[in-house]
């Protein structure tokens, strides 16, 4: 019998116990064992939930128990989990986590402490929900050197952005019903400034890369300044505006951003909508793949949670190697990268002209402006042409 610890019976802790049960007789052949769950950490009783009996308040029930194998950590935030995380591995106990932020901040030491215990720290589910891309990273594209990662990684904007697009609604109007549905919390910000998207891609490319990649240092920018009006340029380009996190290394220089991009229809990304998620690879080998599905919810996070415990007890005393180094990757100034972008101004065709040099006119039939697409330029030298006019009513990325 495998003892494992849940810590958190929020959505997802709930879930993870959902999954345990609905799936216990397959879970425990792949496991090779009985996983039994012994222990649920939460502040709160449940009077009346089957889980009742198992809940505890204080975590050192939990660390002083020598029989628990796994600990499962879906409490979110990065304090107390962090501590909480630490001592079980220092005290030889695996850990699987749906923590994105934990993850982001101190995957590299955690990871570390479970090398040295020949134990193991895994977070298949703090990018992506459901969709397995962190064991096909650190394992099936181990032949590849990949050279890019981009993402959808955010179901709530892209939720936002499809419904923007679907019925030309403002950003306002479907984040409120992003709300009332449940796909957006009443604080939003995480995700429409592209916070949450930003921890997922610095995980994504410290394991890319092999190095540590701090969020602090990724470009971040959100959805909230997207509008209408800008979805119906999108259209008339036959494009769609998707909130990117990416990182791409461009001759031996690793560049990392998230932002609103325009994609076109040839781009693996284009077709995603709604709450789903997907994320875009290449390797210098194998080319192109793409991993597609939910990317947050209840099941499909606690889903991915269940499969590393089953991983962890399938190799209880065996260390899964994890090619992340708390060597710090430097990541190059995006001012020196380069793309077009589509802008929109107040004044006309000589007005973009003079400030933007050669520009593609896109006319959709909005009075008092222009929308436009540049030529390939740096992100120096946008920003230069930004500071020196009052007159640009906003500007998105490219994405061929």
């Amino acid at each position: 019998m495998i003892n494992v610890a849940l810590l958190g019976y929020g959505t997802v802790g709930s879930g993870v116990v959902e999954v345990l049960n609905t799936n216990q007789e397959s879970i425990n052949k792949k496991a090779g064992d009985e996983i039994n769950l012994k222990y649920v950490l939460d502040l709160r009783d449940f009077p009346g939930d089957p889980i009742q009996e198992k809940i505890v308040h204080d975590y050192e029930v939990i660390a002083n128990d020598d029989s628990i194998d796994i600990v499962i950590e879906v409490m979110g935030g990065v304090e107390p989990a962090y501590t909480f995380v630490k001592r079980a591995l220092e005290s030889g106990k695996s850990v699987c986590t749906s923590n994105k932020e934990l993850v982001a901040k101190h995957g590299a030491e955690l990871l570390k402490i479970a090398k040295e215990k020949n134990i193991n720290f895994l977070f298949e589910a703090s990018v992506g929900g459901g969709i397995p891309i962190i064991r096909p990273l650190n394992s099936s594209l181990t032949a590849d050197e990949i050279d890019e990662i981009t993402g959808i990684l955010n179901g709530t904007t892209n939720y936002i952005l499809s419904k923007m697009a679907d019925e030309g609604l403002d950003f306002d109007t479907v984040l409120k019903d992003a709300q009332d549905k449940g796909y957006a919390e009443r604080n939003p910000e995480a995700d429409v400034e592209g916070y949450d998207a930003c921890r997922k891609i610095a995980i994504l490319s410290s394991l890319a890369f092999g190095q540590q990649v701090d969020y602090e240092d990724i470009y971040t920018e959100g959805i909230t300044k997207i509008t209408a009006e800008d979805i119906k340029y999108a259209k008339a380009m036959g494009r769609s505006i998707k909130l990117l996190a990416s990182s791409k290394k461009v001759d031996g220089k690793v560049y990392a951003m998230v932002a609103p991009g325009m994609v076109s229809t040839m781009h693996p990304l284009y077709s995603v909508s709604n709450v789903f998620n997907a994320i875009f690879a290449h390797g210098n080998v194998l080319g192109d793949v793409m991993f597609y599905g939910s990317g947050a919810g209840k099941l499909p996070t606690a889903s991915a949670v269940v499969a590393d415990a089953v991983d962890a007890a399938k190799h209880l005393h065996q260390n899964i190697i994890t090619f992340w180094s708390s060597e710090k990757l430097a990541l190059s100034d995006i001012s020196t990268s380069k793309k077009r972008f589509f802008v929109r101004i107040n004044g006309d065709l000589a007005k973009a002209k003079a400030l933007f040099g050669n520009v593609t006119v896109v006319d959709v039939g909005i009075q008092g402006e222009v929308g436009f697409v540049t030529e390939v330029m740096s992100e120096a030298d946008f920003a230069k042409v930004a500071e020196s006019t009052q007159c640009i009513v906003n500007r998105i990325r490219m994405e061929d």
